[in-house]
């Protein structure tokens, strides 16, 4: 059985942005990643939205909605 080496490698444990966290203990460099990071899920969550709208669309106007 072949062994990957990346399973033996350590993971990085992904920083989780958690609404409501307590930011008074954040660092400068912190709170801008943090405002990256919350910056990226917006326009991923819009480009959902968007995606989400358009089937719709699409099927309201198959079903004729």
């Amino acid at each position: 059985m072949a062994v990957d080496l990346d399973e033996l490698m350590p993971r990085k444990p992904k920083a989780e942005t958690v609404l409501g966290q307590d930011l008074s203990a954040m660092s400068v460099h912190e709170l801008e990643a943090r405002i990256a990071a919350l910056e990226e899920e917006i326009v991923r969550t819009r480009d959902a939205l968007r995606s989400r709208s358009t089937t719709k669309s699409a099927a309201d106007a198959f079903f004729k909605r």
